[in-house]
């Protein structure tokens, strides 16, 4: 499995109907990122079984409340918790301050050091890497400044075929055919071909997580192909005006989005609380982009390797 996406909260401004402000949680191996951090967040992965001190690195797509006011409770849970670690904040202009402002009028210092990672709503770039994963924001169109991002691994080794591999193969030999040569004797003659004794890289994955916006074709690029994509569907068509008015987007928008980017599942969430039953934000969806699925609290969305 390359991904796991574990859905927090996906509900807009107000909590209603039991669903919760927008966070989520993404997994890949030993690493979770958390994207959003609305109202609560922090009891929810209590909830769900995800010790806040797992986390290392939180993204903060915007600075309207319900997608960062669960951050500072977090954040001194932390602190009571003994973490030492670093955190990584990512979020626009002024997210820092507030931080900082929290932190000053209530006479705290935290066990661990805060490092903050200033957005460019206006630029594409790359805000993190290590050795199997990267991650860009995607310049959103809303009333404030908003990021998405788009959490891509980076392509995967070849594969040793266990059933072709000789028993005394040795660790050096191993090594090689790992880095796609083929294994030679002293004198640079070819002992095994590397084609004959490996499989291609699985393939790498990607998932894409657009935030706040209004229809957009531009970020169209930058989700091109990808695994799974969450696009906020705020309302449904009926109230396509009002999605306009407050730079929101309707389940056709994400829909639309979904379909011209060729992704190969959309998930779609930030529902209104004027709306109780969710069936119809994923008809309306479905009749555009058929691989849709609702971002319900507490559902998991897997994204897995292919044998």
């Amino acid at each position: 499995m390359s991904f796991r996406l574990k859905i927090l909260g996906a509900n807009s401004a107000t909590p209603a109907y039991g669903r919760h402000q927008t966070a989520q949680l993404l997994s890949t191996g030993n690493k979770h990122f958390l994207v959003d951090c609305g109202e609560g967040t922090q009891e929810r992965l209590a909830k769900f079984g995800t010790s806040v001190l797992r986390i290392n690195h939180i993204f903060i797509s915007h600075l309207h409340g319900d997608h960062y006011l669960g951050l500072m409770g977090m954040l001194f849970t932390m602190h009571l918790l003994k973490r030492s670690a670093d955190l990584h904040v990512y979020g626009q202009r002024g997210l820092e301050e507030i931080i900082l402002t929290h932190l000053k009028y209530s006479d705290s210092v935290l066990n661990y050091s805060l490092k903050f990672n200033e957005l460019d709503p206006a630029e594409s770039a790359k805000i993190y890497e290590d050795k199997t994963l990267e991650v860009t924001t995607i310049p959103l169109k809303h009333r404030i400044p908003c990021s998405g991002f788009v959490f891509r691994e980076k392509p995967k080794q070849i594969r040793l075929n266990k059933d072709k591999l000789p028993k005394d193969l040795s660790l050096a030999s191993i090594g090689k055919l790992k880095k796609g040569e083929d294994v030679t004797d002293e004198d640079g003659n070819i002992l095994y071909k590397n084609k004959d004794l490996t499989l291609p890289p699985r393939a790498s994955h990607a998932y894409a997580f657009c935030s706040d916006t209004c229809y957009d074709e531009s970020i169209i690029p930058y989700v091109q192909n990808v695994d799974l994509l969450y696009h906020e569907a705020t309302f449904l068509e009926e109230k396509r005006r009002w999605a306009e008015l407050t730079f929101h987007s309707t389940t056709h928008d994400a829909a639309r989005i979904a379909q011209k980017a060729n992704v190969k599942q959309l998930a779609i969430g930030h529902y209104s609380a004027r709306y109780k039953d969710l069936s119809p934000f994923l008809e309306e969806a479905q009749s555009i982009f058929p691989n849709t699925v609702l971002a319900n609290e507490g559902e998991i969305i897997e994204i897995g390797d292919q044998p």
